[in-house]
């Protein structure tokens, strides 16, 4: 298995990851936090928080449209797994989420940035445990 290293692409899209988690925090005050805009979405606290939620849900959805009418085409998007495999790595992140009080963007991006020892300690757990399933996956299951 061979990772294309791609550092334009990675830096745009964090600064994009960036620019919204600051307009987020201007506009609405609120941290961008994407596992718990959703929850928030499909339990909303009242009508006004559901409506930015499904609005920034809606952004992240229709990325890949605005990427078509950039460029012409649709971005190539490759999964090396089975669906098995997704559905059992999308379960793993909810239990991850769920104990860790938060996904990687609200602890890694809004998190560290508002200097939160519980972010940057959760920050630190989901790295190392990232270099170490990237490592089982690589060289010892042999994926």
């Amino acid at each position: 298995m061979e990772t294309e290293f791609t550092p334009w692409a990675s830096l745009a899209g964090g600064a994009m990851i960036g620019l919204a988690a600051v307009l987020l925090m201007l506009v609405a005050g609120r941290v961008m936090g994407a596992t718990g805009i959703l929850a928030g979405a499909l339990i909303p606290a009242s009508r006004a928080d559901a409506t930015w939620r499904w609005v920034m849900i809606a952004g992240m959805v229709s990325a890949p449209a605005l990427y078509l009418v950039a460029t012409g085409g649709w971005p190539e998007i490759t999964v090396p797994v089975s669906t098995p495999m997704l559905l059992i790595g999308g379960f793993l992140v909810g239990v991850g989420v769920t104990f860790g009080g938060g996904c990687t963007s609200g602890h890694g991006v809004c998190g560290i940035a508002r200097i939160s020892t519980r972010s940057i300690a959760a920050t630190a757990v989901f790295m190392v445990a990232c270099f170490a399933t990237v490592y089982v996956v690589r060289h010892v299951v042999g994926g």
